[in-house]
């Protein structure tokens, strides 16, 4: 068996080590904005006495928070469309070029 082949004749090993990542970091925001949102960060909740929302007990900008969600998006978008190039240049290569 040809096992490494794909990592040594392309960049998609760094490329899916990279989505991981980037899959890592947005469930890292993702848990500081739903914490943000509820006074002691076990999720959303009601204030049961007034009906209103519980305010956010931290410091946290939920602005900034969706922004950087926003750029991680992008960012795995990207990666996601090179790892699609080099595997269609490796299927490419291996068919043969016409």
């Amino acid at each position: 068996m040809l096992f490494g082949l794909i990592d040594r004749a392309s960049n998609a090993g760094p490329l899916k080590t990279a989505l991981d990542a980037s899959v890592q970091r947005t469930r890292v925001i993702s848990d500081r904005v739903a914490q943000a949102s509820v006074n002691n960060g076990d999720g959303f909740r009601m204030n049961a006495k007034a009906g209103d929302l519980v305010p956010p007990s931290n410091d946290i900008n939920i602005e900034d928070e969706m922004v950087a969600l926003g750029d991680e998006g992008l960012r795995f978008q990207a990666t996601a469309r090179l790892l699609e190039k080099t595997y269609q240049s490796l299927r490419s290569a291996i068919k043969g070029a016409n």
